[in-house]
């Protein structure tokens, strides 16, 4: 299998390199290397193979040989190439593996891929400031580390550098230096690395399995720590009827001011109805079995589409323009789009019919409001900068705010 020369070559290329334990290399490494060459008009990609990552145990760590030929075993060994570079030239760092890189390949234009959890801890390298100025990168997303990553100290940093979104092709333009870095939406691979190891051994618990297991998903409700939904508990909601709600412009304006600009809209609205208290205060307890049934048919909707760090805040005495929260990420336009319009279809086909829909196509933020529940779908960069869920769960307790994913 063809391979990377050791001592260099004076070819012009444009070259990704995604370096690794590859500890077992598998199926996530090459997704993750095809979609690089797509989005980001590659010659080739390396699967650079780390003798030994200083910030993971010695322990469990595979002898190099048999790691190298598990990256050949997904390596195509014409565009897709598994190289051991850092063992022949005897570098730990990705700081001075750079350096030789630029040294002995003179005319070719590096790109250093990373995923989001990767992007995440890259404080914690040695020298990492320099190893942003050596090569631009690319960030592609991971499940449960694309947001903290995206709202991340590295990506604050050096947001001045980010190119935007379908832009990736002109990240190794001649004349661009870094630093350099764009993120690439889209699908994210749920393959791990610890996950196989923990299989091989016949572990039962492991970090990550993929989306279409039953137990993922039953993890994934028990942790919203919201009650099952019985069949018959779904069609008395159907048949629920949903208060009407403000404007859906008001409404996104209320949200975005606070907790305490909503207490004033509270009594104001109060005000307006003669005095009677908040509707929220006024819900029996049939109502509150339809709300479950709502959320849990918004939640399970948006688990469908694959929404990423799925959150539900409780308002019930808190805001007069709904009673429960749902906060949900996509990571690209398309992912948005569909996660609204299902959730649209479903909402209508359980007879809520009221339902207004603020932010598409292509925005940042969408607004879906079903009256009692407002959804918002954002991207990761818009649901980092305003931090709804920070603003309306810093003073609750840890039995009012639920988490998923």
């Amino acid at each position: 299998m063809r391979s990377a020369p050791r001592f260099g070559d004076s070819r012009a290329r444009k070259i990704g390199v995604l370096g690794g334990s590859f500890n077992p290399a598998h199926e996530g490494h090459r997704h993750v290397a095809e979609a690089s060459l797509r989005a980001l008009g590659l010659d080739e990609i390396w699967l650079l193979v780390s003798p030994g990552n200083p910030l993971k145990p010695v322990a469990g760590m595979a002898p190099f040989p048999v790691r190298l030929r598990s990256a050949e075993s997904i390596a195509d060994g014409i565009r897709i190439l598994a190289v051991g570079l850092e063992q022949a030239w005897h570098t730990r760092y990705t700081r001075d593996t750079l350096l030789l890189l630029r040294k002995r390949f003179p005319r070719a234009r590096f790109v250093w891929l990373m995923g989001a959890d990767i992007l995440a801890e890259l404080p914690q390298w040695r020298r990492w400031e320099d190893v942003v100025r050596l090569a631009p990168f690319a960030v592609l997303p991971r499940p449960g580390f694309t947001l903290r990553a995206l709202a991340g100290c590295v990506a604050r940093r050096y947001r001045h550098a980010r190119m935007p979104r379908g832009n990736g092709r002109a990240l190794l333009a001649e004349r661009r230096n870094p630093p350099a870095w764009v993120f690439l939406p889209g699908a994210e691979d749920p393959h791990s690395a610890s996950a196989i190891r923990g299989r091989a051994r016949g572990e039962e618990t492991i970090t990550r399995l993929p989306p279409d297991d039953a137990s993922w998903r039953e993890r994934r409700i028990s942790r919203a720590r919201r009650p099952g939904v019985p069949p018959a508990l779904k069609a008395k909601a159907a048949e629920a009827s949903i208060a009407a709600s403000p404007p859906e412009s008001v409404r996104k304006k209320a949200v975005a001011a606070g907790p305490k600009k909503a207490a004033s809209a509270r009594k104001a609205e109060a005000a307006a109805e003669g005095g009677k208290a908040p509707a929220s205060r006024r819900r029996k307890a049939k109502e509150e079995t339809a709300l479950d049934a709502l959320q849990a048919a918004i939640v399970q909707s948006l688990e469908d589409d694959k929404a990423e760090d799925l959150v539900t805040l409780d308002l019930v005495g808190r805001a007069s323009f709904a009673d429960r929260m749902v906060i949900a990420t996509g990571l690209a336009d398309r992912q948005i789009a569909t996660m609204a319009r299902h959730l649209e279809e479903k909402l209508k086909a359980m007879g809520f019919g009221r339902l207004a829909i603020e932010g598409r196509p292509g925005a940042d933020w969408v607004l879906v409001d079903a009256g009692d529940i407002v959804v918002h779908l954002f991207k990761p960069e818009a649901r980092a900068h305003y931090a709804l869920e920070r603003m309306w769960g810093a003073d609750l307790g840890p039995e009012e705010q639920a988490s998923v994913g």
